[in-house]
């Protein structure tokens, strides 16, 4: 089985979403992807926070200005419909899969 990988949402500095997601999506077209290793995810932690739903990736970035996320802090997207992770040590959204 192979690792997964992730790309960038497009508009965002730190989200990143599956390279398998198979809904539409605003993915950086660039073609760049992120393997599991890349994103040090074997140092995420297991412990999750769930915390209310956004309903799109910006809002996610936007939390850093009135409710700082926690390493482990896990918020549904609607538009994409996917549950998205806080990593502290990259400080950035992941989708979880």
């Amino acid at each position: 089985m192979l690792a997964p990988s992730y790309k960038k949402m497009a508009g965002t500095s730190a989200v990143f979403l599956s390279a398998d997601y198979d809904g539409a999506s605003p993915v950086e077209r660039d073609g760049m992807v992120w393997s599991a290793e890349e994103l040090h995810l074997d140092q995420l932690t297991t412990d999750r926070n769930p915390k209310p739903a956004m309903q799109n990736v910006l809002a996610l970035e936007g939390l850093e200005e009135y409710d700082m996320p926690q390493n482990g802090d896990v918020r549904n997207v609607e538009s994409v419909s996917v549950d998205f992770v806080y990593f502290d040590q990259i400080h950035a959204w992941i989708q979880l899969v």
